[in-house]
């Protein structure tokens, strides 16, 4: 077993987002970090940093699920944003090609709005630094099961899921998941992503969707109802070489644990059609009843069933940290999955 964080994800350090056209305190912020590194301690368990963040291998690794012109955006946007008149310390866009743009802009406001998708993902000075950081956790989560290891965790903030090729949202700027199994391709022919976060992994599907050779899954609240709102859907299922290794299993927003439980054995059942040789455990633990971004109502015992669950894939597996935001169940729900899944 590795854990792996780095400590310059705390250079990413928004202090608020826009939510219902309102500026309120960002949920997502390093105090998410010492809560889940406080439930690890909790089973016993410590973190590792990275040897290094940032590294050719790293960014060849990102060109490979986000477009070069995305990853240029996030490095260098908030030094041309603030050449800008009178522009805000963060970065936040006001405009978006809403129906569909077709034109690329130069103007910086104009690739604020092409790239962030929605107002929950500002960028300060020094995020850049901090999204690599999260990158390179699970990086070295994936390596470390490549260099043998049976399973390896990466406490990644800013999580990644909703990040697609070519745009940022909900909290998320670089996949990690995604990059976890890009890794794990470099070895094994199959691999699946298994996101159990309370909101569906936009970002993941849009990166796989036209592939067969990563198998994506997903259970959430149902986006007719809750974010992200425009993807999600049972009718979702992938396209060309991919049809059919895409499952979105929307479940009723306050759903509960034998609902999820009864929705997980059905997607580890399709998993398991697949036949993968590796797996991405997207894990999210906002779907406990007290997160402040509330949509299910799992206690935290039921954390202990979802990791006793997901331990009989009996595959090499990376588990990336998605979403579950400061509460004070939250360090708790990381160790009782954890001891779930290791039966610690």
């Amino acid at each position: 077993m590795m854990f792996y964080y780095h400590p310059d994800q705390e250079r990413h350090a928004p202090g608020s987002f826009q939510v219902r056209g309102q500026t309120t305190s960002s949920p997502e912020g390093p105090v998410r970090a010492q809560l889940l590194a406080a439930g690890l301690a909790e089973v016993g368990l410590s973190l590792s940093a990275p040897t290094q963040v940032d590294s050719p291998l790293l960014r060849q690794r990102l060109s490979r699920i986000h477009t070069d012109r995305y990853l240029t955006f996030l490095e260098t946007i908030h030094a041309q944003w603030r050449e800008l008149p009178d522009a805000s310390e963060l970065v936040l866009p006001n405009i978006h090609p809403c129906g569909g743009g077709h034109h690329y802009p130069r103007h910086p406001v104009g690739r604020a709005g092409w790239h962030l998708h929605d107002m929950a993902c500002p960028i300060g000075a020094d995020s850049f630094a901090g999204i690599l950081a999260s990158a390179a956790s699970a990086q070295a989560a994936a390596e470390a099961v490549l260099g043998g290891h049976g399973s390896a965790y990466a406490l990644c903030r800013p999580p990644g899921h909703h990040a697609g090729p070519d745009r940022a949202g909900g909290f998320c700027f670089l996949n990690n998941s995604a990059l976890a199994a890009t890794v794990l391709r470099e070895q094994f022919q199959r691999v699946a992503i298994l996101d159990v976060d309370l909101h569906h992994g936009n970002g993941t599907q849009d990166i796989f969707y036209y592939r067969g050779d990563v198998w994506t899954g997903s259970l959430h609240v149902d986006p007719s109802d809750f974010y992200p709102f425009f993807w999600g859907g049972v009718d979702e299922e992938g396209m060309g070489e991919g049809l059919g290794a895409n499952v979105n299993r929307p479940l009723p927003l306050g759903s509960d644990i034998d609902a999820v439980l009864a929705t997980l054995d059905e997607l580890l059942e399709r998993l398991a059609e697949f036949k993968p040789q590796a797996v991405v455990i997207a894990l999210g633990l906002d779907t406990h009843k007290d997160d402040p971004l509330a949509g299910m109502t799992l206690t935290t015992p039921d954390f202990t069933a979802i990791g006793e669950r997901l331990a009989t894939l009996s595959l090499p597996t990376v588990l990336v940290q998605e979403g579950g935001y400061p509460t004070d169940a939250l360090g708790d729900n990381l160790a009782a999955f954890l001891r779930g899944y290791y039966a610690l």
